[in-house]
């Protein structure tokens, strides 16, 4: 871990984001005091290959087909809630 001050931090900027990238953790202080670190972000998620993504959506469709269909109309089920019918 590297310590710059801040006029120095200024100056090699795009050096310490280079080390960062790196995986290296960078302190930048104000007299002598920490006052910002930086960092790489943590490695994000991957992404789902078209057929991983294809699988999810063919289990999702699976699944909502599954269930039973509603015995009333939405907007009768709105409408029942929204009158405050007991049903």
């Amino acid at each position: 871990m590297a310590n710059y001050g801040v006029a120095e931090a200024k100056n090699k900027f795009t050096h310490l984001l280079d080390k960062v990238e790196e995986g290296e953790k960078v302190i930048i202080t104000r007299h002598g005091k920490p006052v910002a670190e930086l960092r790489p972000l943590p490695a994000s998620k991957p992404k789902l290959t078209e057929a991983e993504r294809q699988a999810w959506y063919d289990e999702f469709v699976k699944r909502r087909n599954a269930r039973p269909a509603a015995s009333i109309p939405a907007v009768e089920l709105v409408r029942a809630m929204r009158d405050g019918d007991p049903e």
